[in-house]
């Protein structure tokens, strides 16, 4: 048997650790010999998503199939700068009759330091930082959780490309009751690989321990679509009543807000019209008051010439100006006073249209 170096040694490593990710890649063409030969050994491969499944076990498959779907849950972007506050909006859940059992005080600790990824990272560090992360898994094991995140830190400054670190240092979080800091490693594993199913599983929890059910129950089913599991179901069912209850409260606070702006719209609608047909009465009675009036403002006599000028807009405008009016009652009983306002525009302009009216003098008022 030939030797293996250590090189090709870490390359296998590498290659199995691929596989314990993402069991899909087994099914590729060109891995099709190992394939056959893992199943000779008596290995058995996950089937593929796209694949239909043979008739679900009781002891494999649950009874029902997760009760919320992606597309049922509206919630913010998945990925925040910041955990997802836990204060619910008074007008969304203030009167909501949730089970908030199990529900913790957030954690403010510090977020751990991460690596460069923009470094090229070596084969001989990706070998280091599996092996800290088999000293993790193995602490971990012991309830040695605290130094086990410190491995998995160790880890992931080795390797800081790799998503699968970042999620299960989040589980780690999340049995020391850490969901912040636990949605934080989550956050970037998904931002590393947006298909990593464990980020999701850990992050629904995370989100259910600090009582944000909508955007619990969307993650945990996201989970089970990539990569279904009992446990992850389990939590989904947990979080589904109020998840359930804060979505149909949504709905019904939209609908009567939809209402409520339909209402006001209408009423300023109705506000708008009652203002423009008062201004239409109050310019028809000015209109008519300006005709029954006997004359023009001072006791002008009313004759048909005087009539005919008072279904000039301009005019009757004009008489609405007292400063006209009261020129125009001057000359009403003195039309030689008429020569007092040649300096007045206004009073000018409406003399001279009248007169134009007249046949190029003013009318006899006498």
């Amino acid at each position: 048997m030939a030797p293996i170096n250590r090189e090709q040694l870490a390359q296998l490593r590498q290659f199995v650790d691929l596989c314990k990710e993402n069991p899909a890649v087994l099914h590729m063409p060109e891995l099709h010999f190992f394939k056959d030969y893992m199943e000779s050994l008596g290995a058995t491969i996950p089937k593929m998503p796209s694949e239909p499944e043979e008739e679900p076990k009781p002891e494999q498959q649950p009874e029902v199939q997760p009760e919320v779907q992606p597309e049922e849950i509206t919630t913010e972007p998945e990925e925040t700068p910041n955990p997802p506050s836990t204060e619910k909006s008074e007008s969304e859940e203030s009167d909501i009759e949730l089970d908030n059992s199990g529900v913790i005080e957030p954690d403010s600790d510090e977020p751990l330091p991460t690596g460069d990824e923009s470094k090229d990272v070596t084969d001989e560090m990706i070998e280091e930082s599996n092996e800290k992360r088999s000293q993790a898994m193995s602490v971990a094991s012991e309830g040695k959780f605290e130094e086990a995140i410190n491995l998995y830190t160790e880890a992931i400054q080795l390797n800081p490309q790799s998503a699968a670190l970042y999620a299960k240092r989040a589980g780690l979080f999340l049995k020391l009751q850490k969901p912040n800091a636990a949605i934080r490693d989550c956050n970037k594993a998904l931002e590393l690989n947006p298909d990593q199913p464990v980020a999701y599983k850990f992050r629904g929890r995370a989100q259910r321990l600090l009582g944000n059910w909508v955007e619990a129950a969307k993650d945990l089913s996201t989970a089970c679509k990539l990569d279904y599991s009992e446990e992850a179901n389990e939590w989904l069912k947990e979080v589904t009543p109020n998840a359930k209850k804060i979505q149909e409260h949504k709905r019904k606070y939209e609908r009567k807000q939809e209402i409520k702006l339909l209402k006001e719209r209408e009423e300023k609608m109705k506000k708008i019209q009652e203002e423009r047909e008062k201004a239409a009465k109050e310019a028809q009675e000015q209109q008519q008051k300006a005709g029954d009036f006997g004359g023009f403002p001072g006791g002008m006599p009313f004759t048909p010439n005087i009539q005919q000028i008072l279904q000039d807009p301009e005019i009757v405008q004009a008489f609405q100006d007292p400063e006209v009016a009261a020129a125009f009652g001057d000359i009403t009983r003195n039309p030689a006073n008429i020569s007092k306002y040649q300096s007045n525009p206004k009073v000018q302009r409406i003399v001279n249209k009248i007169a134009s009216k007249m046949g190029g003098s003013m009318p006899n008022f006498n």
